[in-house]
């Protein structure tokens, strides 16, 4: 009997076996879910980009009914607190800790230098907001992809619309001391100096300035100011622009003039001539079911953070849909992310350079009051922005990173 039942149990045992190898390996992969990390902060003076990036990914997994190339997807966020420090520990839970299959975010650029070596040893693809210029450039991270732009992209078509067709001839620019304010006024003052442009000055607030009255008292003989600050800070500076009676025209970088801040301004944003890769106005079947869903869900027009992390995730299920879902291979992933292109997006059509980096359009708006509200109303288009402008690729990479002090000002 005993012997019978063990011949019994060997055979069942066998045929299950070999039913489970004749399974298709797809099959058993689409069960385990694909782990989204969101690294993000909300709180302190970027908070206010930081909950938009949260808001703009969950509107897109809504979009998409929580799955991604027919597998389920989880988002599992890390809060950074806007810091270094933070945003290392919080990169490390959501790879060792979560076994995220790639992570979008970080905001900020010395959030995302903070963390670009591990997540390239741990092989951890990366979509980013964060607009650290050398991460595709002179130091690039074989294992990172960015749909929104490096600091100085917008920059570049805004200097040379300043100059060329607002015939301004001399600015000021002011923008928080860190690595994002240097390489935004860095790229305007290369291009706007290149079309025959003057940078006067270049004030640097600390990135926590309650007060901005001592440099309020610096912006004056010359054509125009030059913003570049983030987060909560556009609002501050141009109340107390405002205050000061101040009247020169304003140029603002992409988040400066924000669509998603523009409730909160008043009178003094309007005449604002601003510069992003991302405008609410674009008449597109994509950017308005965005639009509409931003709205619905979070009573409020979105702006680039939101429509940087929504992107995202349309790179990477793009990419998804090329690997038939798998995310195993980390090398084929990157790959296949780095080869999307996509027509309708909230931005328009977009693909990536070699070294990972957006090429879309840019679009110049100009702040205008309609309808009682505040909306930036796009005035001309620049066609396939990429992050290297008009100039060459390898003369661009043989210069220095934008800084605090490069390019130098001119006597």
């Amino acid at each position: 009997m005993s012997a019978r039942l063990g011949r019994r149990t060997f055979t069942k045992r066998a045929g299950a076996m070999a039913m489970a190898g004749a399974l298709p390996m797809p099959a058993i992969a689409e069960d385990k879910p694909v782990k989204i990390g969101l690294l993000t902060v909300k709180t302190g003076p970027l908070a206010q980009g930081g909950i938009q990036m949260e808001q703009g990914i969950n509107l897109f997994l809504k979009h998409r009914g929580k799955k991604l190339a027919g597998r389920k997807a989880e988002l599992v966020v890390g809060d950074t607190g806007g810091n270094p420090a933070g945003t290392k520990t919080k990169a490390q839970e959501l790879i060792e800790r979560d076994h995220v299959d790639f992570i979008v975010g970080p905001l900020a650029a010395f959030e995302l230098l903070a963390i670009s070596d591990y997540v390239a040893q741990h092989k951890c693809p990366i979509l980013s907001l964060a607009a650290a210029e050398d991460m595709t450039q002179r130091k690039p991270n074989p294992y990172f992809v960015r749909a929104s732009g490096t600091s100085a992209q917008a920059m570049h078509p805004l200097a040379d619309y300043a100059a060329k067709e607002l015939k301004y001839k001399s600015v000021i620019t002011v923008t928080e001391d860190f690595a994002f304010g240097y390489e935004q006024m860095g790229g305007f003052q290369r291009v706007f100096e290149g079309d025959g442009g003057k940078v006067a000055k270049k004030l640097w607030p600390p990135i926590v300035t309650p007060d901005y009255t001592p440099y309020l008292a610096q912006l004056s003989g010359v054509d125009a100011v030059v913003s570049g600050f983030a987060g909560s800070n556009p609002l501050k500076f141009m109340k107390q622009y405002k205050d000061q009676g101040l009247t020169l025209p304003i140029l603002a970088g992409s988040v400066a003039m924000d669509d998603a801040l523009l409730k909160s301004f008043g009178d003094e944003a309007v005449g604002a001539i601003s510069c992003s890769g991302y405008t609410a106005d674009l008449d597109t079947p994509s950017n308005k079911k965005f639009v509409e869903g931003m709205v619905a869900d979070y009573g409020n027009i979105p702006g680039i953070y939101a429509a940087g992390l929504y992107m995202s995730g349309m790179v990477a299920e793009a990419a998804l849909e090329k690997t038939g879902g798998k995310t195993d291979d980390k090398e084929a992933f990157i790959a296949a992310m780095r080869g999307v292109s996509l027509t309708d997006t909230p931005r328009g059509p977009f693909h990536f350079d070699h070294l990972g980096n957006v090429i879309g359009n840019a679009f110049i708006r100009r702040c205008e009051r309609k309808d009682g509200k505040l909306v930036n109303t796009t005035i001309k288009t620049y066609k396939d922005v990429g992050q290297f402008w008009t100039f060459d690729e390898k003369w661009f990479l043989a210069q220095p990173v934008y800084s605090r002090d490069y390019p130098p000002l001119k006597g």
